[in-house]
């Protein structure tokens, strides 16, 4: 069961991840509601909170009460709100079960993180909306994804991936961009990048890390990407709409986290029954030898 000290440090965090996906400073949320700065930075390192206080900070980043006390569903409609709750989760958990593709993010590589910020600019149209803000927002989202890769790799919790073929084959002909429709020609290094984060899966099989398990799915995958954060006997399943690298989206739609007793059961019965269809070890080599041969 989850102390009362540790929901009062969850809020904190929560606050954080609002506050970041608002695109706010500390500086800022003071400014607008009247609570000084070093409140705002003791309440978000996990300090007691007034109540009055946390109404103020909820109205003024558009969320619930509820979703800052973690009752029941955290409905996110922010790509760096999100990523900053889905570390923080990671940063305690024991397990962590990946559906998310067509590579786990956690499992890329250092050049997958350099070319990451052109991705996800390709990814946003010319012409689209709201386009202001947009660097910043990437920057924002940048530093927290490779926070939570060192602290992935610092940690080393128990990872399993599940990782669809087809998803793989896909990635490899369009190559690592972030629009699919764009018009323009792929420049190679972009298929080299794509060859060699499989490359780089390939290898963490035949490698076999301790606590890292990963099976390749060829059968058909959910179209919902999901994780399963364990810690304990305690779960949560984060499902979300925001893809990294090929198809990239991190401006439209909204995730879920939540501790919800059926959601997670449900999600672990999905997870179990493909990671039991899976290829592992040598057959899951296999078949990205022949995917990468196939593109060659």
């Amino acid at each position: 069961m989850t102390s009362q000290y540790q929901m009062i440090s969850d809020i904190g965090r929560r606050l954080k991840s609002y506050r970041l996906g608002a695109g706010l400073t500390p500086e800022e949320v003071a400014a607008a509601t009247g609570i000084s700065r070093a409140a705002i930075y003791r309440y978000e390192s996990g300090q007691p909170i007034r109540v009055d206080a946390l109404g103020k900070i909820a109205d003024l980043l558009d969320v619930s009460l509820a979703s800052l006390f973690g009752v029941g569903s955290e409905n996110i409609p922010s790509a760096v709100t999100f990523f900053e709750r889905l570390r923080q989760i990671e940063s305690e958990a024991d397990q962590i079960t990946v559906l998310f593709g067509p590579v786990p993010y956690l499992l890329t590589t250092d050049a997958y993180d350099e070319m990451l910020p052109q991705v996800l600019r390709e990814s946003v149209p010319e012409n689209a909306a709201n386009r202001d803000g947009l660097e910043s927002s990437i920057a924002q989202l940048t530093e927290i994804l490779l926070r939570r890769k060192e602290q992935f790799r610092a940690r080393k919790p128990n990872l399993i991936g599940l990782l669809s073929a087809s998803e793989l084959e896909q990635f490899l002909s369009s190559g690592f961009v972030g629009n699919l429709h764009s018009g323009q020609p792929v420049p190679p290094e972009r298929y080299e990048l794509a060859r060699a984060e499989i490359r780089n899966i390939q290898s963490l099989i035949e490698e076999q890390p301790i606590g890292m398990q990963i099976g390749i799915v060829q059968d058909s995958m959910p179209s919902t990407i999901f994780q399963i954060l364990r810690k304990g006997t305690s779960a949560q399943v984060a499902t979300s709409p925001f893809r990294l690298g090929a198809s990239a989206n991190v401006r439209i739609g909204v995730a879920t986290i939540t501790a919800a007793e059926e959601s997670v059961k449900l999600h672990q019965s999905v997870a179990e029954r493909i990671w039991q269809q899976s290829l592992k070890g040598q057959q899951a080599t296999d078949v990205l030898q022949r995917i990468l041969k196939a593109q060659s």
